[in-house]
């Protein structure tokens, strides 16, 4: 069966943010994929280091007990749906963090999973969260699944979200889409095979021409 893996970034395990994953969960089981959801955003999750230890241990030189136990779960799932509220314009700095330790510290392949970026917001600050979150998506080849108007939800309160109608909608259609791209990647897999990824060129002119 196919799973989804959904995030919430934001410290209110009832707020803005789980409503919307709320409604992609209702969908994403209509549609018979798995889900499983985890609560990040009232973690104390510190940032990325820069180290070096994942990349010759495998997994992130901090063992909160977070990152490196959310990695397996990564690994298994065929989509990830990350939420996030609207901190002055940006996604929340404890789901940034997590997801600069998650990706970098990861080296498997996240090639062809199917990601999507979901924000709250009062009133602004939405496209900006949005073009954030899809950029740990873009970076590793994972397709991104999109809906019938940019992944958001607007409203200060769960009652808020629970009002903006078109705003739900767009959640259902994103799970619905996202859904889709799972399963037909699924069969294009065992039919094409997954495109060939070509690796380790880096353009950095270290000699300064």
């Amino acid at each position: 069966m196919a799973k989804v893996l959904l995030l919430n970034g934001s410290p209110h395990p009832k707020g803005c943010t789980a409503t919307a994953l709320e409604e992609m969960i209702r969908i994403f089981n209509e549609e018979g994929v798995e889900t499983e959801l985890v609560h990040v955003g009232n973690k104390a999750v510190r940032g990325c280091i820069s180290c070096g230890y994942c990349s010759t241990n495998g997994k992130c030189v901090f063992d909160d007990d977070l990152v490196n136990s959310i990695a397996p779960k990564f690994e298994e799932a065929d989509g990830l749906v990350v939420g996030s509220p609207v901190y002055y314009g940006s996604p929340n700095g404890t789901i940034l963090s997590f997801m600069d330790r998650l990706f970098f510290s990861t080296s498997y392949s996240k090639h062809m999973k199917v990601g999507a970026a979901v924000v709250s917001c009062r009133r602004a600050g939405n496209t900006a969260s949005f073009d954030v979150l899809n950029k740990y998506f873009t970076i590793s080849g994972m397709p991104v699944a999109s809906s019938t108007y940019w992944n958001q939800v607007h409203g200060h309160s769960r009652e808020d979200v629970l009002k903006d109608l078109e705003g739900l909608q767009t959640m259902r259609n994103l799970a619905r889409n996202m859904s889709f791209m799972i399963k037909a990647f699924a069969d294009a897999k065992k039919t094409y095979g997954y495109p060939i990824v070509e690796k380790e060129v880096y353009t950095n002119f270290m000699d300064g021409k």
